[in-house]
């Protein structure tokens, strides 16, 4: 009688190895993946040129320093002049225009500026500032000046190069744009980077595009979360998204107060009170300022004239770097009597938040470090860029040149998917117009390029 022959262990047939089960992510993958191709590839020119003059802007800060270190800073002396006397030296030296606001010396070592607007040959936004040697009256120059930061004409080129390119309203369609659509591209390339095997992110071992991916990936996923807040702070002050946040704002009532001019009077509901006038109205600037001194205002401190005769004064401090310093009060010209205050720390939720992320975007929160923070950011920005472009060149060797990315990533996704992501664009897109135009546009042009390709026989689908 014959017995089977027994099987070993190795010979033993394998069970199957169980297919992979699919990611949470893949049925928006293929989206995600079209949507971050196109987007890097076409909105990618205008963020170089963002970060390259975003780079530039914040190392501005350090570079004013030494550019105007003469009109910027004098030899400590024993005493300070009253800062009436201050102002007669400026205005003796400099009669033309009006004085619109005045900043006595911040600190030891450091000049007083006296702003004049109305001054020919500088703009209708800008001032003449000129400074002032807190100790001896003697007037160390005068330049012209622009924003709340005080920034000088060096400063000011290169911020107006980041914002408009020097194209004025037109041309700052460039950099909303640009910030309209980091955040997209940022988060669309998180999302792939982590829905990817881990296997496929390894750099180290890795040769050609897979190599160039990896430095892609890798860099993208470390600077993302500053991208996305680089993104929300600059559409904050844009022409489009930025007057929908600040109408959301005001319905929400979180706009940013300031205090009121008017004797007597409530806070204002709008940011910012300009002023032109006199400086020496009524009981005199010492008066004034040593009003607000008594208050808590300590430097460094703003005084705004009097619009008119039923106006009062505004001091207030003017500490955009940690901790803020943003309270502020009016004083009666003819009393000096302090007859409205505010406190930064009464600021709504929202216009704190705003106030803080527009401080970090600039570089002024946190000084040498926050600059070099930027400077930093934008040049992963770059590198990702060029990369992106690499990769599209890459991915296109052996056929053509920057072959795309397959259509048809739509109409896999399932309809509990697909219409909450749309639902979440028309939103996005009625906020952010300048995110939502071309996206629809994008998505048009999709729409008609495929149907063409499908009466022709030659539709292609996402893999």
């Amino acid at each position: 009688m014959s017995t089977a022959p027994s099987t070993t262990t190795a010979e033993a047939p394998h069970e199957p190895t169980p297919a992979p089960s699919p990611s949470r992510w893949a049925p928006l993958r293929p989206l995600v993946l079209r949507l971050h191709f196109y987007a890097g590839v076409l909105v990618a020119p205008f963020l170089l040129v963002a970060a390259a003059t975003g780079f530039l802007y914040a190392g501005a800060f350090q570079a004013e320093r030494l550019v105007y270190a003469h009109e910027l800073t004098v030899p400590v002396g024993d005493r300070e002049l009253p800062i009436s006397q201050q102002v007669t030296a400026a205005r003796t030296a400099h009669p033309e225009g009006t004085v619109s606001a005045v900043r006595p010396s911040p600190e030891e070592g450091a000049t007083t500026r006296v702003m004049l607007s109305g001054v020919q040959g500088i703009a209708a936004d800008h001032t003449l500032a000129v400074f002032v040697d807190p100790y001896t009256g003697k007037v160390r120059g005068a330049l012209e000046q622009y924003g709340s930061t005080g920034a000088l004409p060096l400063r000011t080129w290169i911020d107006e190069l980041h914002r408009d390119l020097h194209l004025g309203q037109t041309g700052r369609l460039y950099s909303e744009l640009a910030a309209s659509w980091l955040w997209v591209i940022a988060g669309g390339g998180l999302v792939l980077w982590f829905s990817r095997r881990r296997a496929l992110r390894k750099v180290r071992g890795t040769s050609g595009r897979r190599r160039t991916l990896g430095l892609h990936g890798t860099v993208g996923v470390w600077a993302a979360v500053g991208f996305i807040f680089l993104s929300a702070t600059g559409l904050t002050w844009s022409t489009y998204a930025g007057a929908n946040i600040d109408q959301l704002r005001t319905s929400l009532g979180q706009s940013t107060p300031s205090v009121s001019a008017a004797a007597g009077g409530e806070h204002a509901g709008h940011d910012g009170s300009a002023a032109t006038g006199d400086a020496q109205h009524g009981v005199g600037l010492d008066k004034i300022l040593a009003a607000a001194r008594a208050k808590g205002l300590g430097n460094p401190v703003e005084i705004v004239p009097p619009a008119d005769a039923n106006s009062a004064y505004v001091v207030r401090q003017v500490q955009r770097s940690w901790p803020e310093k943003q309270d502020a009060v009016a004083v009666d010209p003819a009393t000096g009597k302090v007859t409205d205050e505010l406190r930064f720390a009464d600021y709504p939720l929202l216009a704190k938040l705003t106030r803080w992320g527009i401080d970090l975007h600039t570089g002024v929160l946190f000084g040498l470090v926050n600059q070099l923070a930027l400077m930093l950011l934008a040049g992963s920005l770059v590198l990702l860029i060029v990369w992106g472009y690499r990769m599209w060149w890459q991915r296109g060797r052996g056929s053509s040149f920057g072959r795309p990315i397959p259509r048809g990533s739509w109409a896999q996704m399932p309809p509990l998917l697909l219409v909450p992501c749309l639902a979440a664009i028309a939103v996005l897109g009625y906020f952010v117009p300048l995110l939502g135009i071309p996206l629809a546009a994008s998505i048009a042009v999709d729409v008609v390029l495929g149907e063409i390709a499908h009466r022709r026989g030659s539709r292609t689908y996402a893999k």
